[in-house]
């Protein structure tokens, strides 16, 4: 079937698109600060009210923290149903200071707009809408029963979707969900990503004395919380950047050698991955090559340390207490019940003597493998193919995205359509966020085609 008319349509409404992007984007959606409650809620009523102007049924629905909008336009018993995720919520903006233009004043420059939000994940979501509404509008209907759920909680952690799940399991009864909060491969190389490493997240609090010490009276006296942590955290990484904890490696799937002949063959440039990154060198698990260690292979990472005295000039002090954040990536068999037990164990063997050790488990992620051979995924592959002009390359991805696993678990769902429209370098979650105004043009496109091949009707 060709799409022509309503690729046509899709050019010919591109300003106003745009136009409602930014007005969407418009909006301080943070949901980690209480203080922009109101504007995630005004966030959810937009999406809500975009959603009825699209002859969809729409509802905002009330949890524990902030709202989860969940749409259908359902008319056809015989057809299939697919799942749109998205989420209309926001990392902070901050550093403000970084950023070019005001995060929540989009502005569109060299064929991007820059917003916080523009490729995580407004822009992303917002083409399966608009793909929704111009197949409405060019066709009169559309060839498969869709439903939307945008959530207003994905950038911490999404702690009441998996209870909206569970409440709402009929409802959301589908065939295959699409989840467009990732990117592409390399800009112009659009992918689908089909696996995702899992996570296990904890903070470690070190006490010692009851108040912070002068380092001169009490220095050899008592142990130092900062000297403790330090003994902790490089108990974790031995020679190669292997892991440490004992067991840490012992379930892990190793990659079939097809897997490592697709993940050579993808066009790395690692001169400008190193010129992106600011760095000379990439480090990381020896035998692997960097796109190994990155997508499918477990790692350990200290993400934040603090204690004792940062402050401008001199104060010598011991101080009473130092913390670190210590995120573990895991990969296909790793259990994050299991390596939290392992890494518990070992922290607490290591931890020297004058001091007390706190281990917070924080998050964790099962790994995700999504089979390539599913029809869903062939579809869209197909689909990337008529919107972007070129084939998708399958990946793996590094990061982890929890809800995958509440949409395999509580819904039974394993055609998990991960189609990634931004591109590596979108910057999200950094200052300047950006999406390119092609990519959202062809990921509507694309969204499009996915509605018609899924109903069999393929360009």
């Amino acid at each position: 079937m060709t799409l022509t008319d309503i690729f046509e349509k899709i050019d010919s409404n591109h300003k106003r698109y745009v136009q409602e992007l930014v007005e969407l984007l418009s909006i301080p959606s943070v949901s980690t600060y209480s203080r922009h409650k109101g504007d995630v809620q005004r966030a959810g009523e937009w999406v809500v009210n975009m959603c009825r102007r699209l002859g969809m049924e729409a509802r905002l629905y009330p949890t524990a923290g902030h709202p989860v909008v969940y749409a259908s336009h359902c008319p056809h018993p015989d057809r299939p149903t697919l799942l749109i995720y998205g989420h209309y919520d926001v990392q902070p903006p901050e550093p403000v200071d970084e950023w070019l233009t005001p995060p929540f004043q989009p502005t569109v420059r060299d064929g991007f707009v820059y917003a916080r939000g523009a490729s995580d994940d407004k822009g992303q979501f917002l083409t399966y809408l608009k793909a929704i509404e111009v197949v409405m509008a060019v066709r009169g209907e559309v060839p498969i029963n869709v439903k939307v759920l945008v959530e207003g909680e994905e950038e911490i952690g999404s702690p009441h979707l998996g209870d909206f799940l569970r409440r709402h399991k009929d409802l959301l009864k589908a065939d295959a969900i699409a989840i467009s909060d990732g990117s592409q491969f390399a800009p112009d190389v659009p992918a689908i990503t089909y696996g995702l490493r899992g996570l296990a997240y904890f903070q470690l609090d070190v006490t010692g004395p009851r108040v912070d010490l002068h380092s001169g009276s009490f220095g050899g006296l008592v142990m130092n919380p900062i000297q403790a942590l330090s003994a902790i955290l490089c108990s974790l990484k031995e020679g190669g950047d292997r892991v440490a904890v004992p067991g840490f490696y012992d379930d892990v799937a190793d990659m079939a050698p097809w897997e490592r002949e697709e993940m050579e063959s993808l066009p790395l440039d690692l001169a400008n991955l190193k010129e992106y990154l600011g760095v000379e060198v990439l480090c990381g698990e020896e035998g692997y090559s960097p796109m190994e260690r990155k997508t499918a292979r477990p790692t350990l990472d200290i993400n934040g340390v603090w204690g004792g005295f940062a402050g401008e000039g001199a104060k010598t002090v011991i101080p009473s207490k130092a913390g670190a954040k210590v995120s573990m990536r895991l990969v296909p068999n790793q259990d994050p019940d299991k390596i939290a037990g392992l890494f518990r164990a070992h922290v607490a063997k290591v931890c020297p003597p004058g001091v007390q050790l706190k281990v917070t488990h924080l998050h964790s992620a099962q790994p995700v493998l999504v089979s390539r051979d599913l029809p869903q995924v062939q579809a869209a592959a197909r689909a990337i193919h008529t919107g972007f002009g070129k084939d998708p390359v399958f990946i793996r991805e590094g990061g982890s995205i929890p809800i995958v696993n509440l949409f395999q678990e509580e819904l039974g769902l394993d055609a998990i359509l991960l189609l990634g429209w931004g591109r590596p370098d979108d910057g999200a979650h950094s200052p300047n966020e950006r999406f390119s105004l092609e990519d959202f043009r062809r990921g509507i496109r694309s969204a499009v085609a996915l509605l018609y091949e899924l109903a069999g009707e393929g360009a």
